[in-house]
């Protein structure tokens, strides 16, 4: 116990700007995955057979195969094609596109559950489909789908401790050089296994406060519809 306190107190400022490196690649995830995953439900929802399928094939290929794979992929495998990104770069856009095909399926639940009377009172009203998508039905969905996608937040924050295998200085980096200087892991891991736990509660804690804020009273989505 004081071995892993003293080790934590000893890396504590590396280990906090490799959180905040972990918390940078969480936003910045969710934020690609959450854009591209609306596209993806609409698409799923409301799209011609083509798109549809072609959604579908996305969140198939993506859910399908494990990210760390997909990581690889991005990072040593397109400079095979003249693109090359770099570490963080990298990251960035593998964690956003694995986070976009779970997400997808929580938004595209949230919007069937609207259910298709309210399309048809949008278009009694004169609103065109895409009006009626985008007035009406997006803002009910997006607020219904919070209490099914506050999971994605949390796993993608503990998920982007793969990223240190191609050099990005997170947290998880930062606890493998804590290990290798000090030679220590299992110090170094339960001093950074504390700071992750820590990250978790409060960024729960935030999700629990805008789920009771954005609750619409006497309507709730079934989690396992998406």
């Amino acid at each position: 116990m004081q071995d892993w306190a003293a080790l934590l107190k000893r890396f504590f400022s590396e280990f906090m700007v490799g959180a905040g490196v972990t918390l940078e690649l969480t936003a910045v995830g969710l934020l690609i995955g959450l854009v591209l995953g609306l596209g993806l439900a609409l698409a799923r929802a409301y799209g011609p057979f083509w798109l549809r399928s072609l959604a579908i094939g996305y969140i198939e290929l993506f859910r399908g195969t494990p990210l760390l794979v997909q990581l690889f992929l991005i990072y040593y495998g397109l400079p095979s094609l003249g693109i090359i990104l770099s570490q963080s770069l990298s990251a960035y856009l593998a964690l956003g596109l694995n986070s976009a095909a779970y997400q997808a399926e929580y938004l595209r639940g949230a919007i069937i559950s609207i259910g298709d009377s309210q399309m048809t009172a949008g278009r009694a009203i004169g609103l065109s489909r895409w009006q009626t998508i985008r007035f009406i039905i997006l803002p009910q969905a997006l607020r219904l789908v919070i209490p099914a996608w506050s999971n994605e937040p949390i796993s993608l924050l503990k998920t982007t401790a793969v990223v240190f295998l191609i050099a990005v200085q997170d947290l998880m980096a930062k606890a493998k050089r804590a290990a290798t200087i000090t030679y220590n892991p299992i110090g170094s891991y339960i001093a950074v296994a504390v700071i992750y736990l820590v990250m978790v509660f409060v960024l729960n804690a935030f999700l629990k406060w805008l789920e009771r804020k954005a609750r619409i009273p006497g309507f709730e989505m079934d989690a396992h519809k998406a």
